[in-house]
């Protein structure tokens, strides 16, 4: 939210798709986690309205990138935004690719360069595991975009490092969380076991005579 609103109130700063997919993929990877899930959907709503904007927008940006990923290779993508092919019915995300790579008062931001990363992420899942074909490929990607290389190479890695630590952060917590529940549950199965214990045996362990006896 922070870094959102220092956006919107600089000057160079225009709102984009690339951004909208960082912004949107950001938001939902950190939130994971988040209980109850159905809220998830309502807060990144309450984020975008309290800078005054439209998370339909975000969202409808969002699914255009990713739908055009998704049906597309890497290297489509890439010549894509080198103006150097067109893709049907995307011919408007292009224009803001193109405008983009022609704006020299263009203001870069790390949720733009998720945007990118998750634009090639949805294209080839094995292409960011792989950190030498990652390099090459984002080397002609902010070529074509006239963005720095270098800017985007070191905001990918804290992303990167960020998920990670937070996936491992929530493995510790589902282990907390198991181990909670299995004391809570040997707790209940003692609880129930003293409330059936019968009449006699509670005599018997009180040394009380038993009935009959």
């Amino acid at each position: 939210m922070v870094e959102m609103h220092l956006l919107t109130v600089n000057v160079d700063f225009h709102y984009d798709a690339f951004y909208a997919l960082g912004v949107f993929t950001s938001f939902h990877r950190f939130m994971q986690a988040y209980r109850p899930e159905q809220d998830i959907a309502s807060i990144f709503d309450g984020l975008c309205q309290s800078l005054q904007d439209d998370p339909q927008r975000y969202r409808h940006d969002a699914e255009r990138l990713q739908a055009l990923a998704s049906r597309s290779s890497v290297e489509t993508l890439i010549k894509w935004l080198e103006q150097a092919e067109p893709i049907a019915d995307f011919n408007e995300l292009q224009a803001q690719a193109a405008a983009i790579a022609h704006n020299a008062t263009f203001k870069y931001s790390r949720l733009f360069a998720i945007g990118l990363f998750t634009l090639l992420e949805t294209a080839d899942a094995d292409l960011v595991k792989d950190e030498t074909k990652l390099k090459d490929v984002l080397k002609r990607v902010c070529a074509a975009l006239n963005v720095s290389e270098d800017k985007v190479q070191k905001d990918l890695e804290l992303y990167r490092s960020n998920l990670e630590k937070m996936a491992q952060a929530q493995i510790v917590m589902e282990d907390v969380l198991k181990a909670e529940r299995k004391k809570r549950e040997e707790r209940d199965r003692a609880k129930m076991a003293a409330n059936t214990v019968n009449p006699s045996d509670a005599a018997e362990v009180k040394g009380e005579p038993t009935p009959g006896s």
